[in-house]
């Protein structure tokens, strides 16, 4: 009897981590595949515990499972409240780059990873370095200014 509930968590911990990948991380597939990888070894184990038929019962209803939860927390809305709805109205740096040169030197509001706010002349940009990781509260250079995307280095 222990067997079944183990059997049982095994696979519902698989299904629960596809649910994650596909919500909270997806892009990653490390958490899907892992929870893939544990699902058939819950199903696996059924096989090898109590025969064939069990194992294709056991097959099956995860397959079903798997797929009903996953159809049921999209379309019941459980996610939205994790959902990002904010929305940007305007365009980064729109009309904002008229007053700034190559050579005008601030400070990096937020790390540089590599795209960030600086701060010049006491108006925030967003910014983007060549590459660099840059700390927050460096002071950094403007090095080139294209339309609305302001490069900088940072000032050693």
């Amino acid at each position: 009897m222990l067997d079944y509930f183990l059997i049982a968590f095994i696979i519902l911990s698989g299904i629960a981590l596809i649910i994650v990948e596909i919500i909270f991380v997806p892009g990653t597939t490390v958490v899907g595949v892992l929870g893939l990888l544990i699902g058939l070894y819950g199903v696996y184990r059924s096989y090898e515990l109590y025969g064939s038929e069990t194992g294709h019962w056991v097959l099956a209803g995860s397959m079903v499972l798997g797929l009903v939860v996953t159809i049921f927390s999209f379309k019941s809305g459980a996610w939205n409240k994790f959902s990002n709805k904010s929305v940007m109205k305007t365009p980064v740096n729109e009309g904002l780059t008229s007053g700034l040169e190559i050579g005008k030197e601030g400070f990096s509001i937020s790390s540089l990873k590599p795209i960030g706010k600086a701060e010049f002349d006491n108006k925030t940009y967003e910014v983007t370095s060549l590459g660099n990781f840059v700390e927050e509260n460096k002071t950094v250079r403007i090095i080139k200014v294209e339309r609305n995307k302001i490069f900088v280095e940072p000032i050693n």
